[in-house]
């Protein structure tokens, strides 16, 4: 089932210990939508400037992603960021930041976005999320990304969203600022108590932990020996995990275990190079192949 996702494109200039790449192809909307692929039709809605490169789309569209929604700002500029990783490759440093046309991005649904029963939106402001909300009147499940910065400027509006949603998917600091906890499982289930009925909390190298009202669970990560640029991971984790939602048409509890796993597998892709390298020579029989080597390790 169509699949659709509303976030950020942008231009990121990333910096590892060992490498660096300027002006690679990033956002939220943009990870999101080609790990989605592997799974499910995809819709993107997201905003680019007039420095965009029609290449790009053209990529994006022969990988099956409708990008009907990609708004091009006349006279805007794409949203930039920089940003440099620590040694360990799980912290990192934002250097510079240019919200360009992500500043008054303010997204419209057509018809065919509106008719998408699965809904993902990435990180933005609250604000802006709650409105795509109103307008997804068709959206059976609806996950939502956030980060620290809207946890701490727009707590009300991130409050009411919460009560609004299925799920949100959020990284470790980022529960444990929004819960005002430092202990993750107690975080989870104080977040969960916010309103929605799925909480998944990423741990990067890590892996995640699932949180609804009848179960609590971890996911290890995949064992990946080569890291290169872990930009990107958790919006593909995401896509992996609602992509395969959309492709089963549905949400019980099995099928969002399931659905983490695949998320999982798909985000240990993403980091063994920049931007969408690794997910680029990817074909669904060799994201299936990992899939079974995960599932393999956790029997027992």
């Amino acid at each position: 089932m169509p699949l659709l996702v509303v976030g950020s494109v942008a231009f990121d200039c990333v910096e590892t210990p060992t490498d660096r790449r300027d002006d690679v192809l990033g956002g939220s909307a943009v990870f999101f939508s080609y790990a989605a692929s592997f799974f499910s039709p995809v819709r993107m809605i997201g905003a680019v400037g007039e420095d965009w490169p029609a290449e790009h789309t053209s990529m994006l569209e022969q990988k099956g992603i409708d990008t009907s929604g990609l708004q091009i700002i006349p006279g805007g500029k794409t949203f930039r960021w920089r940003g440099r990783y620590l040694p360990n490759m799980n912290d990192r440093e934002t250097i510079e930041v240019h919200l360009n046309v992500l500043d008054e991005f303010q997204p419209k649904l057509g018809a065919s976005h509106q008719d998408c029963r699965f809904l993902f939106l990435g990180n933005a402001s609250p604000a802006v999320q709650l409105d795509v909300l109103k307008q997804a009147k068709n959206a059976e499940l609806t996950v939502a990304d956030t980060m620290d910065l809207w946890i701490n400027i727009q707590r009300d509006e991130l409050g009411e969203l919460l009560q609004k949603i299925d799920g949100l998917v959020l990284n470790d600091a980022e529960a444990k600022l929004l819960a005002e906890d430092e202990n993750l499982v107690r975080a989870g289930h104080t977040i969960l108590g916010m309103g929605p009925k799925f909480v998944v909390i990423k741990k990067g190298e890590h892996g995640a932990m699932f949180f609804s009202e009848h179960e609590m669970y971890v996911m290890p990560a995949f064992p990946t020996e080569k890291v290169l640029d872990p930009t990107g991971a958790g919006d593909s984790f995401a896509g992996g995990m609602m992509g395969h939602l959309a492709s089963i048409g549905r949400f019980d509890p099995q099928a969002l275990k399931e659905a983490l796993a695949y998320g999982t597998v798909t985000a240990s892709f993403t980091v063994e190079d920049f931007s969408l390298d690794r997910l680029e020579k990817l074909d669904r029989s060799m994201v299936d192949q990992r899939f079974k080597e995960y599932r393999q390790m956790l029997s027992f």
